[in-house]
């Protein structure tokens, strides 16, 4: 199965297993949950699903790759400890807390979370003298004498052999003891965690033209050449940063991610292209309204990579709007729900207004906090609570009078939201703008269905549409039939049948 439905396996699995009785006792047995063995190519996003997972569920993760630790760290370090049988004392040989164990302790006293995930990554590629421990791990749910507390449900990943040449094969005593989850790189799958997380919009628009390339493992003469999910994520981070600080991203630095020569190559070409259509077709002035005409002429006549690479251009220029503003709701929504609460209590004269706010506003602060440790918010969601914390404590008051000190609070929040309906009318004109140079450009032809179907698929997007009216959107979103025409476009390119040689120009 691809990733994303491993994750929604993997999800259903934990809720099933933490599921209560009446009692307060696991509804499923502990001796019960099998642990759950991921077995997939290097790169595709385990990790990331586990992360995922715990974020979504409120619970605990503790992740360790396996590979990186000796059998003493494993499973704890020996001493000796004196014992007496039958009237006879005898010097018997104990171990210290396994470091892994004690780290899931650890998470439950930092984090207050008393469930959660252990996940050991790489688990079949261990050594020799680790191996037995994994075994036992796995069949018994322990790492030399200690257990993994109640609540924590284990979850291992490992690759296939042919990825990895110290891969060992778990009997089958040991498999008829776990669930065991195939799971295969699916570009479409990852192309949707991609969009969310914004990997850099070049490289999304070179796979978009060349799917075939998201995930290769060659072997030659040369020795083995690979691409993986990973490292197109590794390089979109890296680009992110050197295009801040101005630094050139050359065929060897990427070949330094994607380690397979000729598609280094290619992705270099394609970059350096993609720079040159942002340059020549001026997206910010598209989506301002100052389009050139003489564009439209060009347009007609590109290749098909040329006008595809312009439309993800103009969905990149749209996504940096859909962020902004979907990150100023975010807050607002938050802003908005403690001024509420402020309200409120005011009313009900619970205290003094500047007594009142400030133990609101710690309690929030320490809500807030305990999330952010305990792995809760993405990097995003965290960056957004700072600026919440940081607008609250700008906004408290200092009148002992309701009526004035609710105001006081309120004052700043009146200006986010200005800034916020400010935002949403930017964005909506260069939507309206980004439409009028489609609609010049390529009419309702097979560009349009892609624009359209990325607005539909974008999260951000999708918010900002359901809730400020886009009369073109929905007109073209009902006469494209998006999904069947969006399938069938990726399926065509995927295939390299609408790469004629009229449309086909080398990166």
């Amino acid at each position: 199965m691809d990733i994303k439905k491993a994750k929604e396996e993997i999800k259903n699995t934990v809720r099933a297993y933490l599921m209560k009785d009446n009692t307060g006792g696991y509804v499923l047995p502990v001796n019960r949950q099998r642990p759950v063995l991921l077995i997939g190519a290097p790169g595709i996003g385990k990790t990331q699903i586990m992360e995922q997972i715990a974020q979504e569920l409120r619970i605990g993760l503790v992740a360790y790759t396996i590979t990186h630790h000796t059998r003493q760290s494993a499973i704890g370090l020996p001493f000796i400890k004196e014992e007496e049988f039958n009237g006879q004392k005898y010097s018997v040989t104990e171990y210290t807390m396994s470091e892994i164990i004690a780290s899931v302790y650890s998470k439950i006293r930092d984090s207050g979370l008393k469930e959660g995930i252990l996940f050991i990554d790489e688990i079949n590629c261990v050594s020799e003298t680790l191996a037995p421990a994994m075994l036992q791990f796995l069949q018994c749910k322990t790492f030399g004498t200690w257990k993994v507390p109640e609540g924590w449900i284990i979850v291992a990943a490992g690759n296939p052999p042919e990825y990895n040449k110290s891969v060992r094969e778990f009997d089958m005593v040991t498999l008829d003891r776990i669930r065991k989850i195939e799971v295969d790189a699916e570009y479409s799958v990852w192309r949707e965690y991609a969009r969310e997380n914004r990997v850099d919009a070049a490289i999304l628009s070179y796979l978009e033209l060349r799917p075939q390339n998201f995930y290769k493992v060659e072997a030659d003469v040369d020795g083995i050449q690979f691409v993986t999910a990973r490292g197109w994520v590794d390089l979109s981070s890296l680009l992110k940063i050197y295009k801040k600080l101005s630094i050139e991203v050359n065929e060897e630095i990427i070949y330094e991610f994607l380690q397979h020569k000729e598609m280094a190559k290619d992705v270099a070409a394609y970059l350096d292209l993609y720079k040159k259509y942002q340059d020549d077709y001026g997206i910010n002035d598209i989506l301002i309204g100052n389009t050139d005409p003489a564009l439209y002429e060009r347009i007609y006549r590109a290749s098909f990579d040329e006008r595809l690479s312009v439309v993800n251009l103009l969905i990149s220029g749209l996504s940096v709007l859909f962020d902004k503003t979907s990150s100023h709701h975010f807050i607002a929504d938050k802003w908005f729900a403690f001024l509420t609460l402020f309200k409120n209590a005011l009313h009900k004269k619970e205290g003094s207004s500047i007594d009142l706010y400030e133990k609101m506003y710690h309690d929030f602060e320490k809500k807030v906090e305990a999330g952010k440790k305990a792995g809760f918010y993405t990097k995003e969601q965290s960056e957004q609570y700072t600026i919440i914390l940081e607008m609250l404590r700008k906004s408290k008051p200092f009148s002992t009078d309701a009526e004035e000190a609710f105001e006081q609070a309120a004052a700043n929040f009146s200006l986010w939201r200005e800034e916020l309906e400010r935002l949403e009318d930017e964005t909506g004109r260069a939507l309206e703008n980004a439409f009028d140079f489609m609609e010049g450009a390529f009419k309702n032809g097979q560009e349009m269905v892609v624009f359209v179907t990325e607005l539909t698929m974008d999260s951000k997007a999708a918010s900002y549409l359901s809730e400020n009216k886009c009369e073109r959107y929905l007109q073209y979103n009902e006469e494209l039939m998006t999904g069947t025409k969006k399938a069938q476009l990726l399926s065509m390119l995927e295939k390299d049948d609408i790469y004629g040689k009229e449309h086909m120009r080398d990166f």
